[in-house]
C-alpha cells in the first residue's frame, strides 16, 4: 500500500489529539506534552507523504470505497503535500511558543485548558482544506478552521479581543455563505462537486454560466485570503490576539484562501478569464497595503498590514498563468508562511521584553536584549526581499515572469512589485531604528517595563519607575530575581530561532525548492494527472 493512503490521518491524528488534550483539561503539562507530539507525529507523516508523491505523483484516496463523484476524496499532489509540510511546521513552532508562554506566565491571561484543543482542530481543519479533492470537503475545512480560529481569537475575554472577533466572525461568516451559494449552484450547473470532475465539465457549460461562478468563488476566496478591497477586517482583527494566536494566523490562515484560488484557477478555469482584473487586484493589494503599514506605530498593525500587502504577490503570480509565475508563488507562499509567523512571534517577544508593541514607547533593545536584535533583523530583511534571502528570490521570481509575460497590466505588477518591496524595506527599518538602535532615553513616553531594565544616569538598572507605576500589575511575576530583567522564557526564545533559522535554510537551499516549485507548477497548469488520479487512467483526455 502507498504511503499517500495515509493521508487521511493528517487530519485524523489532530482531532484524536485534540480529543486526549481535552480529556486532560486539568493536568495542562500532559496537555502539552499530548499537543506537541501529535503535531510532531503529523509533520512526519506529512514529510513522507512529501517524498512519496514527488516520486509518484498526485495519488487520490477515496475515503470509504465511494468512487468519484459520489464519494469524499482527499488528493495529495506536490503542491498539497508541499503546504502540508511547511503549515506543520510551523505550527510545531508556534504551539512550543505558546507552551513556554503559558509555562512562564502560570496559565494566566486565558482559559489556556481550551486552547490546546482548539489549536489542534485548528490543524485538522488546515490540513482538510490542502487535502480537499472536492468543494464541500474544502469548505469544511475552512469551517473547521474558523471555528477553531473564533475561539482562539477571544481567548482572555477582553474587550478589544471580543470587539476584533465579531468583525472576524460577521466576515466569515459572509465568506463562507458565498462559498456555498457557489457550491450549490456548481452542483445544480453540473451535478458535482468534485475538483476532478469540474475541471472537465464546467468546461462543456455556456462562458455566462461559468463567468458567474467563477465571480462567486474568487469573492469568497478573496476575503478569506484578504485581497484588496476585501481585506479592510485584517489589521483590525489579527493584532488583539494573543502573540501566539496571532502568529499562526498571520502565517496560515490567508494562505489557506490564497491556496483556494490557486487551485480553483489551476484546474476548474484554466482559461484565465478575469487574469486582467486578477492582475488589477493584486496590484492594489500591493500598494494599498504596504502604505497602511507606513502609517502605523504599532508593529502588529504594521504587519498586519505588510501582509495584506504581500497577498498581491502570490495574487500576482496566478494572474500571469506561466510555469515560472506560479512557481514563483508557490515559492513566495512558502516563504512567506515562515517569516510572517517568525516576525509575529519575535513582536510577542518584543511586547514581553519592552512592555508594549509601540514603536513610540521602545528603544534601545538591542543594547539591552542583542538575542532578540538578531531574531528581528533576520526575518525583517528578508520579508524586505534583500538579498540574498528568500524573500528576494521569490520576488525575483515573480518579476521575471511579469517581464516574460510582456503585457502593460505584467509591466504595471513588476512596477508595483518593487515599490512595495522599497516601502516594506522602509517599514522595517523604521521598527529597526526606533525600537532596537536608539536609545531608551529618546522613546516618547517609554513602558514602565522598559525603564525598569533601561540603564540610569549611573549606567546602574533601576526598578524605581516600574514600582512607582500604575502599571505594576501588568508586570507582576515578569521579573528574574536580583538581575531585575524582564524574563524570556527559553522555549519561546528557541522556537522562534528555531523558526528564523527556517527561513534561512530556505535561502540556503532556495535552488532545490524552486525546483521543486516549478514541477508542482508545470503539474497543476497540465492538469491532466490530477484529473486521472482522482477519475481514473485517460479522464483527463481533451
Amino acid at each position: 500500500m502507498n504511503i499517500a493512503s495515509f493521508a487521511p490521518l493528517a487530519v485524523v491524528l489532530p482531532f484524536l489529539g485534540a480529543a486526549v488534550a481535552f480529556v486532560l483539561i486539568k493536568r495542562p503539562k500532559a496537555q502539552r506534552r499530548v499537543s506537541l507530539g501529535t503535531i510532531t507525529v503529523t509533520l512526519g507523516l506529512e514529510v513522507w507523504l512529501l517524498a512519496s508523491v514527488w516520486t509518484t505523483g498526485p495519488i487520490a484516496v477515496h475515503l470509504g470505497g465511494w468512487a468519484p463523484p459520489f464519494g469524499i476524496v482527499m488528493v495529495v499532489d506536490q503542491f498539497s503535500s508541499l503546504l502540508l509540510v511547511i503549515s506543520s511546521a510551523v505550527c510545531l513552532a508556534v504551539l512550543a511558543y505558546a507552551t513556554g508562554q503559558g509555562a512562564a506566565d502560570s496559565e494566566e491571561g486565558g482559559p489556556v485548558s481550551v486552547f490546546h484543543p482548539t489549536f489542534l482542530i485548528l490543524v485538522a481543519g488546515v490540513s482538510n482544506a490542502f487535502l480537499a479533492g472536492d468543494l464541500f470537503n474544502l469548505y469544511v475545512g475552512f469551517e473547521i478552521l474558523l471555528t477553531a480560529s473564533y475561539v482562539l481569537m477571544t481567548l482572555g475575554g477582553t474587550g478589544s479581543r471580543i470587539r476584533a472577533g465579531i468583525t472576524y466572525v460577521v466576515v466569515s461568516v459572509v465568506s463562507s455563505l458565498l462559498f456555498l451559494i457557489a457550491i450549490a449552484m456548481i452542483y445544480g450547473a453540473t451535478g458535482t462537486v468534485t475538483l476532478a470532475d469540474l475541471a472537465i465539465k464546467l468546461g462543456e457549460l455556456d462562458p455566462g454560466t461559468q463567468g458567474l461562478l467563477h465571480v462567486l468563488l474568487l469573492v469568497a476566496f478573496g476575503i478569506k485570503a484578504a485581497v484588496f478591497p476585501l481585506s479592510f477586517w485584517l489589521p483590525d482583527s489579527y493584532p488583539t490576539a494573543p502573540a501566539p494566536v496571532t502568529a499562526v494566523f498571520a502565517g496560515l490562515l490567508t494562505k489557506v484562501g490564497v491556496y483556494a484560488i490557486i487551485r480553483t484557477e489551476t484546474l476548474l478555469f484554466p482559461s484565465g478569464q478575469f487574469n486582467s482584473v486578477l492582475l488589477v487586484v493584486a496590484l492594489l493589494t500591493m500598494i494599498v497595503g504596504i502604505l497602511g503599514a507606513v502609517a502605523q506605530t504599532d508593529i502588529k498593525r504594521m504587519l498586519s498590514f505588510t501582509l495584506v500587502s504581500h497577498i498581491g504577490y502570490m495574487i500576482f503570480g496566478v494572474a500571469l498563468s506561466s510555469v515560472l509565475g506560479l512557481a514563483a508563488t508557490i515559492f513566495y507562499v512558502i516563504h512567506h508562511i515562515t517569516i510572517q509567523t517568525s516576525l509575529f512571534m519575535v513582536t510577542g517577544l518584543i511586547e514581553r521584553r519592552g512592555g508594549t508593541s509601540s514603536i513610540t514607547r521602545l528603544g534601545g533593545l538591542a543594547k539591552l536584549s542583542p538575542i532578540l536584535a538578531v531574531l528581528y533583523f533576520i526575518p525583517a530583511m528578508n520579508l524586505a526581499g534583500i538579498p540574498p534571502f528568500s524573500g528576494f528570490l521569490g520576488k525575483l521570481g515573480l518579476l521575471q515572469a511579469g517581464v516574460a509575460d510582456g503585457s502593460p497590466l505584467a509591466y504595471a505588477l513588476v512596477v508595483g512589485g518593487v515599490v512595495a518591496s522599497l516601502l516594506t524595506l522602509l517599514v522595517m527599518a523604521r521598527v529597526w531604528n526606533r525600537v532596537f538602535w536608539r536609545s531608551t532615553a529618546d522613546a516618547e513616553d517609554p513602558d514602565p517595563v522598559l525603564l525598569a531594565t533601561a540603564p540610569d544616569a549611573s549606567g546602574a538598572q533601576s526598578m524605581r519607575a516600574l514600582r512607582t507605576s500604575k502599571h505594576v500589575d501588568a508586570t507582576e511575576g515578569r521579573f528574574s530575581g536580583d538581575n531585575e530583567v524582564p524574563i524570556l522564557p527559553k522555549m519561546m526564545v528557541y522556537s522562534t530561532m528555531g523558526l528564523v533559522l527556517l527561513g534561512v535554510a530556505m535561502t540556503v537551499f532556495a535552488g532545490p525548492l524552486f525546483e521543486l516549485s516549478q514541477e508542482a507548477a508545470a503539474g497543476m497548469l497540465e492538469r491532466t494527472p490530477y484529473i486521472e488520479a482522482v477519475l481514473g487512467s485517460g479522464a483527463g483526455a481533451p
